[in-house]
């Protein structure tokens, strides 16, 4: 049974810099895109950020240039990196595996997903 975990959130400065982890198990994760989504208080989960099978990339412009999407298959693990934290930044961050980037969060099965790690940043 595929099983995703989130890992890393916290609470950090306006600035600041964490690095979120999603760890797989139940799968193979070289043959699935993973897929990082956000969502803040009250708003709609959003896409943040995307690594394919092949190890492309790819960014909301919102985070593009700040944030840095990574993968370790034989560790069965995606990394997120986000420096310059912002405000608007805060949110739930869920990972998702998918047959390919691009989709929205509503086309990913329920049973693809993390359960999310909190990320607050501070003004």
């Amino acid at each position: 049974q595929l099983q995703l975990v989130e890992s890393g959130g916290g609470l950090v400065q306006a600035g600041g810099s964490l690095r979120l982890a999603c760890v797989g198990s139940g799968f193979t994760l070289d043959y699935w895109a993973i897929t990082w989504f956000r969502q803040a208080p009250g708003k709609e989960r959003e896409w943040v950020s995307c690594i394919s099978t092949g190890g492309g990339t790819s960014y909301a412009d919102s985070v593009n240039g700040r944030f840095a999407v990574s993968r370790n298959d034989a560790k069965s693990t995606v990394d997120l990196q986000m420096n310059s934290l912002k405000p608007e930044d805060t949110g739930v961050y869920y990972c998702a595996a998918d047959h390919f980037c691009g989709r929205s969060w509503r086309q990913i099965r329920d049973g693809n997903w993390g359960r999310g790690t909190r990320v607050t940043v501070s003004s």
